[in-house]
């Protein structure tokens, strides 16, 4: 049998939608309302890769704190920590976190993961630098570019990832701040690593970066790098460090402290290194990053000391003086 309504029934029900709405609408502005926002300043080769959405989606799952990041090249990044415009860092260039901690701009320094830049190039490799080692390899791209036979791109932008290659060309002898005078050959785009791996694919040209940016563009059907391969990796000299560090509540005010915490304890407790372990098989059949603290913690082996060569400051990830109210970060 059907039930008719008539225009009260109506009134009534359109009462009770309306009403139900509104309460469902005000719960989630209360929900939204309560949540932190933490803004996190990161390099593009973590942001690029699509790691960090992945972190976010698990981070947010867990706690009512609204993840919001701005990726830029790490000397960017610590310029807006600097100025209270970002609550975080997660970086990758020891020499100038190690800066921004001893100018009381950070604390709390915690590494988090690890993997190896890879220098790239064209898959008929004019300078022939595949197999060397990279001391040898700087020297013969420069040797090539002097002849015209090679091309080196460059970030130029002072990221961890720049800041890396400048390393490299001195530990070869070389004069960066010259050989950027050198214009046929030596290239710069100023841009983030995606950008540049397009560049440099372009000109079929060498250039230095991160294993996980270079997998997020040359593989699968998506590939925008198909005329450049790895040639070098995997060596100590190219090891490539990740560190997140809370800016410091003391020197500005203003930043989310507590929240900064938060997700640092996020990303070094068992579910944080284990979202670094598992990222890319799915897609790239290895992993992108390696997690580091349990590593850290309990492995003495060659990479446990690269990292420690290349990312501590007087043995340690941070300097006692930079630690601030956790101490269960460094037990």
């Amino acid at each position: 049998m059907k039930t008719k309504l008539g225009t009260w029934g109506i009134v009534i029900i359109t009462a009770v939608i309306v009403s139900t709405a509104s309460v469902a609408g005000t719960w989630y502005y209360l929900q939204a309302s309560n949540k932190q926002i933490l803004v996190v300043a990161t390099t593009t080769s973590l942001y690029d890769t699509g790691l960090l959405d992945e972190i976010e989606e698990r981070f947010e799952e867990k706690y009512l704190i609204d993840l919001r990041f701005i990726s830029v090249g790490t000397g960017i990044a610590i310029r807006y920590a600097r100025c209270g415009d970002a609550d975080m860092l997660l970086v990758h260039s020891p020499s100038q976190e190690l800066k921004f901690l001893e100018e009381n701009y950070g604390v709390n320094r915690k590494i988090i993961a690890y993997n190896f830049f890879q220098i790239v190039g064209s898959n008929d490799d004019s300078a022939q630098i595949e197999g060397l080692s990279v001391i040898d390899v700087m020297s013969k791209i420069v040797s090539a570019g002097r002849k015209s036979s090679a091309i080196w791109i460059s970030r130029g932008d002072n990221s961890g990832t720049h800041s890396k290659e400048k390393a490299l060309w001195t530990a070869a002898g070389l004069n960066w701040t010259l050989l950027r005078d050198e214009k046929g050959w030596f290239k710069e785009t100023g841009s983030g690593m995606g950008k540049t791996l397009i560049t440099a694919n372009e000109l079929e040209a060498y250039t230095l970066t991160d294993i996980g940016t270079f997998l997020a563009y040359s593989e699968g059907t998506s590939n925008s790098v198909p005329n450049l391969k790895i040639l070098v990796s995997q060596e100590a000299e190219l090891i490539n460090v990740y560190s997140a560090i809370a800016a410091n509540k003391t020197t500005n005010r203003n930043v989310n402290f507590e929240a900064a915490t938060t997700f640092t304890k996020f990303l070094v407790s068992r579910e944080g290194q284990q979202i670094i372990q598992n990222y890319g098989f799915s897609t790239y059949g290895q992993a992108l990053f390696y997690p580091a603290v349990e590593l850290l913690r309990d492995n003495v082996n060659s990479t446990t000391q690269m990292i420690r060569d290349y990312a501590y400051f007087n043995g340690s990830e941070c300097p006692p003086k930079c630690r601030c109210d956790y101490p269960e970060l460094y037990g």
